[in-house]
């Protein structure tokens, strides 16, 4: 396996600006050389761009429940690999694994597990995508904003068990989706400061009220934006209102189309700008797989068109690709490469305290790279400065 590539006569996409027609060098898995010039060292492999190919960091999916067949709630290594094999098609180099409400034992399996195939698999890097950590939806969530989250096991903040998990997933989890509303002394949020975790609002019914005050006491993320909260009405803006204006908000957003309509995401773009908004995915099971019948969270789910839905006809996650999210965000807001290398990137490597190692293009980072085509067709995913996907006539 090659240990060193230089990618040249390529638009370089950083967090500023675009650098036109540069080169950049890959070696032992990090970014060694950006520059409008070619270097004088040598790389045992060379990549020389096509007219008007873009460089971006890889994308970070930091909501994805499952993909290709498998879900991180199978809690096996084997449905770890399906996922961390699958993303880099889709332009997705890392990820955090996202539970589901279910009973107590099921999270703590699935928990254990990511962090059991975690320690096993840190010396695939460059193979596959890598797993950052969990984000842990639900159950601390609000009944009646369950969405797709099974109620029967939805339960108010429990701190003892949440320390529990914590320790189970040898302090892996980074995102907690929970309700405030069912946290009124805000004890479990405080332990989630405590413990430098993410406090994200999703799933619940607050007022806007009750979401300032939360942001007040470090809530600073919003789970899927739109969905499961209480929408936005101008006498009382609930969740989505508060969302909106609140700076210290960072907010998730599926940019599927379906979960949100166009107009509200293009709403969410101009109100929260690229330096707030992460693009993520929110995929099940079904995703790259096709139309048929599937299993979330232990209830089924039909997928047909490209739609996920349960019985009573809920939105059951989605079956999104990181890349046609990012063609559609394009197509929507007219963004700039700068804004989705932002969205798909940046933001959330800020959100994880992770952006001395990802989420842009600079020396001594992870070479977690993606190249796009000026229509927005993805390229190239390079995983730790390997080649690890390309596209090919047969690949769509």
């Amino acid at each position: 396996m090659s240990n060193s590539l230089l990618l040249s006569n390529i638009h370089i996409v950083t967090e500023t600006r675009i650098i036109q027609n540069g080169f950049v060098g890959l070696r032992d898995g990090k970014i060694d050389y950006i520059s409008t010039s070619p270097p004088t060292e040598n790389y045992e492999k060379v990549y020389i761009s096509r007219e008007n190919f873009y460089l971006l960091p890889g994308m970070i999916d930091i909501h994805i429940h499952g993909g290709y067949g498998a879900d991180m709630m199978d809690a096996t290594p084997e449905a770890m690999n399906v996922l961390a094999d699958n993303l880099p098609s889709e332009g997705t180099t890392s990820f955090l694994a996202t539970t589901i409400t279910q009973n107590h034992h099921e999270i703590e399996h699935a928990l254990k597990n990511v962090a059991h195939w975690k320690e096993q698999n840190e010396r695939k890097a460059g193979s596959q995508a890598q797993c950052l950590g969990i984000h842990l939806e639900g159950p601390f969530i609000s009944k009646q904003k369950a969405g797709a989250q099974p109620a029967q096991w939805i339960i108010p903040p429990d701190l003892p068990l949440f320390e529990k998990w914590l320790d189970a997933s040898k302090q892996l989890i980074q995102i907690v989706t929970f309700a405030p509303e069912e946290d009124p002394d805000f004890a479990f949020l405080s332990l989630l400061q405590e413990k430098e975790l993410i406090p994200s609002i999703g799933h619940t019914n607050a007022h806007s009220d009750m979401i300032e005050l939360a942001a007040n006491n470090g809530a600073r993320h919003i789970t899927h934006l739109y969905n499961a909260m209480s929408s936005f009405q101008h006498r009382e803006p609930h969740v989505v209102g508060a969302a909106l204006t609140n700076e210290d908000l960072h907010t998730e957003l599926i940019t599927d189309g379906i979960h949100s309509h166009p107009l509200s995401i293009k709403l969410a773009y101009l109100a929260k700008g690229s330096d707030r908004l992460i693009m993520i995915t929110d995929s099940m099971r079904a995703k790259g797989l096709g139309i048929g019948t599937y299993e979330f969270g232990g209830q089924t789910v039909t997928v047909s068109g490209e739609k996920a839905l349960l019985p009573d006809g809920t939105l059951a996650g989605s079956i999104l690709m990181m890349k046609d999210g990012v063609k559609r965000m394009r197509h929507i807001t007219k963004c700039e490469w700068t804004d989705i290398a932002k969205m798909t990137s940046t933001n959330a490597a800020k959100q994880l305290g992770l952006d001395h190692l990802l989420g842009s293009i600079e020396t001594g980072k992870f070479a977690d790279l993606v190249i796009w085509d000026e229509s927005g067709e993805l390229i190239l995913t390079i995983c730790r400065g390997q080649i690890v996907w390309e596209k090919r006539e047969d690949n769509h």
